[in-house]
């Protein structure tokens, strides 16, 4: 018995010695302390056993024993197993920083560092031009016009975007811009969300394009020739990066720029000869300028003695002889202004180029720099936006929708949709507000701005695929009183934009994190290219210490022991904690999978993205215990969390299970999943309980969907065909308020009908309040009340019809259907 007991005390010992990283010095003490007690009270070959330990984690773990002979052995095997890290491969590891995505990578996450930063919300500023100048160019938006009637915006918003310089938010006020910080962008694109095509065209222009490579690239003369014509709108811009081989593999562009020289105005010049496809390129139809990524060479040594320059980034003016551009791609759902660009045995100065000649070459760096983030705000802000959209519409139209004389929303399959629609919602909102609020504070978010990208642009097809399911027929025909269709037939767009998803999913979240987030690897990786020992060593054994501790961590976590301490309140502390539970078994999978497959985890794309699906589950997360702990909760927002917090745990969880039935090496996959989840798993998703509370809470005029909606254009809103099509959610909001009132009249018509109170012929609603009238059911009042109500509800769920051959583009082609003109056979 004294020998089990301390056979127990040693081992728990050793777990708080490496869940505390307290170092081999501790952990021998630990083990000689306890062997000797052994030796003394209990068993000669636990003692045995414990000093064999001692020995082994003395010579392993004490400097002074191992740089002689056990470092030179790791650091050579090291070198062999090391995946090589390319050129351009270390200049996107070195772009962005490392902020939160990091603290997850070490297993103890700590909380401070990502609470410290409190998002204060917009400027008084920023504020007024959300309420002023973005409702008034969504007043002006009729989304069936600009999608199918005119395939553009109208003459008179492009007019008012101009003046009123939405297309200089990322531009200072020095150059004439508004110089908004990124949660203003955020905010504003959020709310232009509702129309697909004015947020694309506002968002291009201040995301990855010449304004940003400007800002941080330009020569002054060009950023005080071009940024002030970009604020206001006397250059409209567009960016050609890819083209039919080179689409989300920027870097391996087919487009060159030959150094030469030329003749121009009787002086010889040197420059590039130019030779590029590009295709969908945003705003290219109507660009007055283009920024342009190209290879650059210099086979002549006119500049240097490289010939090979690599990307490199030019802008050029529209008219430069040699440029094809003006023809349209028509986007699926929205037909933004997108289309190709051409360029013939183009000649362009040296001057040309962003930032000029000592910029040459230095166009992917230029790129990703900018990219990490760009990609943090733009489709992220816009999948927010068409989120929220989706909750002001489908939660709506799912409670004046009756089916068997009820609500649908009363309906448990239909509630589990709206309860999705709410959480992914309240997901993507705290991921690109308090994100964006990373950049204000100087953070260049690289690996959250592909999470951001990948999962939203996800989330934001889920959602509008569970409103179309709720809408019904309402949504599958189009027309312009369908507020869903044209979002829902575009929503692949996002996804292949800006990084293909599968690619980002599955290459870009772990690949780039677990070398730029890692504590050690990064280290480890630097002393091998140096060939510095020294350093090897104190990263190397600083990592080991880390695996032990997060096994530790992970082991004694899962099964409920020594929880992590977290600054939430008693709602959201078993949610902080289990994300610190997972960030430990997160860091030790990582780990596992990087010293199992080595440089071949590159290839292992599914073990890749399973483990960038923890990383990314767990930072979603951390953004939705930030928002809680930030904003002020209202009425019904616990359970929405909780339901939030829930879904993303449980997707974390089945993560991880998914990484280990599939780690190539099965016994190490088996001691991870002892370590990693000894009681099984715990996670299974949202309760019924709480997906009745959401979806209650979306579809009536709760304090919850007021605050899901506080990013939208909301409105008065009218009655009739003009309000259903220019601004649906104020008509839902509107119907919503006299909800409560109209379902007990509903009821009580309901009741008297099936008393046989009322004719057995009404059967319309409208026939049944009238003859409730009749009757005596209903007051003057109340059929007054519900005549109007009902009108309304009528309008919204009205779909549109139209001529026989409206369609038909060629109508010299279209057969005469008319049965009155039939001839027999």
């Amino acid at each position: 018995m004294m020998t089990f007991i301390l056979f127990v005390l040693a081992i728990a010992s050793l777990l708080v010695v490496m869940r505390q990283e307290a170092g081999a010095k501790t952990a021998v003490g630990v083990m000689v302390g306890v062997g000797l007690v052994s030796l003394l009270f209990a068993s000669f070959w636990l003692a045995l056993l414990l000093f064999i330990g001692a020995g082994i984690t003395a010579a392993a773990g004490l400097p002074g024993f191992r740089r002689s002979w056990l470092t030179p052995k790791a650091f050579a095997l090291f070198k062999k197993v090391a995946p090589k890290v390319s050129e351009t491969e270390k200049v996107a590891l070195e772009a962005g920083t490392v902020s939160w995505d990091g603290e997850l990578f070490t297993g103890k996450p700590d909380w401070h560092n990502l609470l410290i930063n409190r998002n204060t919300g917009l400027t008084d500023k920023e504020q007024a031009f959300l309420d002023n100048q973005c409702n008034q160019a969504l007043a002006m938006c009729n989304a069936w016009d600009i999608a199918v009637e005119r395939a553009d915006l109208p003459e008179e918003l492009w007019d008012f975007l101009k003046r009123e310089k939405f297309f200089g938010m990322i531009i200072s006020e020095e150059y004439g811009g508004l110089g908004f910080s990124a949660k203003a962008q955020t905010a504003v694109l959020q709310r232009l969300a509702v129309n697909e095509m004015l947020m694309v065209t506002v968002g291009v222009p201040n995301s990855l394009g010449p304004g940003e490579l400007l800002i941080k690239y330009g020569t002054d003369e060009q950023k005080e020739y071009y940024l002030p014509r970009l604020a206001d709108g006397r250059e409209i811009p567009c960016f050609g990066l890819t083209g039919p081989r080179a689409g989300s593999d920027a870097t391996s562009l087919p487009d060159t720029g030959i150094v030469c020289k030329q003749e121009v105005d009787g002086k010889e010049v040197i420059g590039l000869r130019l030779n590029f496809e590009k295709r969908w390129i945003t705003l290219a139809p109507i660009a007055t300028v283009v920024g342009l990524a190209f290879r650059m060479f210099d086979p002549d040594g006119l500049l240097s003695d490289v010939e090979d320059r690599g990307i490199t980034c030019a802008l050029i003016p529209r008219d430069t002889d040699g440029m094809e551009i003006g023809r349209r791609h028509c986007p699926i759902g929205s037909p933004f202004l997108n289309g190709p660009i051409i360029g013939k045995d183009m000649f362009i100065p040296l001057d040309y180029l962003i930032g000029g000649e000592k910029m040459a070459g230095e166009g992917w760096r230029m790129l990703v720099e900018c990219l990490s983030v760009g990609r943090c705000i733009t489709l992220p802000s816009g999948a927010a936006g068409g989120a929220a959209f989706a909750v002001a519409t489908a939660g709506g139209f799912t409670r004046i929708r009756r089916q068997f004389n009820t609500p649908i929303a009363e309906m448990e399959g239909v509630q589990q949709s709206l309860a999705r629609i709410a959480a992914k919602t309240y997901i993507a909102q705290a991921a690109v507000n308090h994100t964006a609020n990373m950049i204000d504070q100087g953070q260049k978010p690289a690996v959250p701005s592909a999470i951001l990208k990948y999962h939203l642009t996800e989330y934001q097809r889920d959602v509008l695929c569970d409103a179309m399911d709720v809408h019904g027929g309402k949504a599958v025909t189009l027309g312009p009183r369908n507020y869903n269709g044209i979002s829902f037939s575009g929503s692949a767009v996002s996804i292949t934009v800006e990084g293909a998803n599968i690619m980002t999913r599955s290459l870009m979240i772990f690949g780039q994190g677990a070398i730029r987030c890692h504590p050690y690897v990064l280290k480890e990786l630097a002393a091998k290219d140096n060939d510095d020992i020294d350093a090897f060593d104190e990263a190397f054994f600083g990592h080991a210490g880390l695996v032990f501790g997060n096994a530790a961590r992970a082991f004694t976590q899962a099964l409920g022991l020594g929880r992590a301490d977290v600054p939430f309140d008693h709602g959201a502390r078993k949610y902080a904690q289990s994300v610190a539970r997972f960030s430990a078994a997160f860091g030790l999978c990582s780990d596992a999978a990087m010293t199992t497959l080595g440089s071949e985890l590159k290839m292992r794309e599914l073990t890749s993205a399973r483990l960038g699906d923890m990383l990314s589950n767990l930072y979603l997360a951390s953004m939705v215990l930030k928002h809680w702990h930030e904003t002020q909760p209202v009425d019904g927002e616990q359970a929405l969390m909780a339901y939030s917090l829930d879904m993303l745990l449980a997707r974390t969880e089945t993560a991880l299970v998914e990484f280990l039935d599939n780690l190539p090496n099965r016994l190490v996959a088996g001691a991870l999943r002892v370590v990693t989840l000894p009681i099984g798993r715990r996670w299974t998703g949202p309760s019924d309980a709480l997906t009745h509370t959401v979806a209650k809470a979306i579809s009536t005029d709760s304090p919850l969907r007021k605050k899901l909606l506080s990013s939208l254009w909301v409105g008065e809103g009218e009655s009739g065909v003009d309000a259903v099509i220019s601004n649906p959610v104020a008509s839902y909001n509107n119907l919503l308020k006299d909800n409560a009132k109209a379902e007990k009249l509903y009821r009580k018509a309901n009741k008297a009908y099936s008393k046989g109170e009322l004719p057995i012929t009404a059967l319309h609603p409208e026939q049944r309040f009238e003859a409730a009238l009749e009757t005596g059911v209903f007051s003057e009042e109340e059929a007054i009340f519900m005549r109007d109500y009902e009108a309304k509800v009528l309008e919204m769920l009205t779909v549109d019809d139209f001529a026989f051959n409206e369609f038909a583009r060629n109508k010299k082609s279209v057969i005469d259907h008319n049965p009155s003109e039939s001839q027999p056979s």
